[in-house]
């Protein structure tokens, strides 16, 4: 049965390599039979830039490149933590670079697929965060940063984060309902599948008296999350470490 893969939040690092390995398993067995692989940002902890050429970076772009040339076309939208990834890596990779949000038909329902930070308005330090990072001028100026200095720039972003995050309440880190809706609305579509909330759940909801859905796909700081699309329906699995 034909069918399509979207995985999100791997959160790829050195010092988690079962991350890593569960991905390599995927890669070289599911996704091989599929039409096409959409990962919807946060692939890697941090990105530093494609410049920053590692064991893990050259690993995953050989793995990337090798399913590509078995015919699965592979898709890719920036995430909260690797926004930075650009052309150069992106080639390397045989990945193709998606705008925010993009609509894509599957089999025969056009869904809206977007990393899905943007629909966490009432996080407001984040937002704020996120308006500067995804502007013309600061990804540039971190680009001609010295790599040593990125790096510290990043650490102290991940604690920043992390100390943020314990004070917030699980509401306001989870999506705005009504950004939601006003998503599904602009875009004319009835289903939306994102993540960053790591909060992997098939969400049924009416819009304008029509009835949706909100796909959330999981992380993979325990487990690979993955979504498998066809015309039949959804399905969200868990493959373990």
């Amino acid at each position: 049965m034909p069918h399509t893969y979207f995985i999100a939040d791997l959160h790829l690092s050195e010092e988690q390599p079962e991350m890593t390995e569960c991905l390599m398993r995927f890669l070289t067995s599911d996704a091989l039979q599929a039409d096409a692989l959409y990962i919807l940002g946060d692939l890697f902890e941090y990105w530093l830039g494609d410049d920053n050429v590692t064991p893990l970076s050259t690993q995953v772009a050989n793995a990337f490149t090798t399913l590509a040339a078995q015919g699965v076309p592979i898709y890719f939208i920036h995430g909260n933590r690797d926004f930075l990834i650009r052309q150069r890596y992106a080639k390397a990779s045989a990945m193709t670079l998606l705008p925010e949000h993009v609509v894509v038909d599957l089999y025969g329902t056009p869904t809206l697929i977007m990393h899905g930070d943007e629909l966490c308005t009432r996080d407001v330090v984040y937002q704020k965060f996120r308006k500067k990072a995804r502007g013309w001028w600061w990804p540039r100026l971190m680009l001609c940063l010295p790599l040593s200095t990125r790096l510290k720039i990043a650490e102290n972003g991940r604690k920043k984060s992390k100390q943020n995050q314990q004070k917030l309440s699980n509401d306001i880190m989870d999506v705005t309902p009504e950004e939601v809706v006003e998503a599904l609305r602009k875009h004319q579509v009835s289903r939306l599948i994102h993540g960053h909330t790591h909060r992997p759940a098939l969400h049924d909801l009416t819009v304008d008296g029509h009835p949706a859905q909100r796909i959330v796909l999981g992380d993979w700081y325990e487990q690979g999350s993955i979504l498998k699309v066809s015309a039949e329906g959804v399905e969200l699995s868990n493959m373990q470490f």
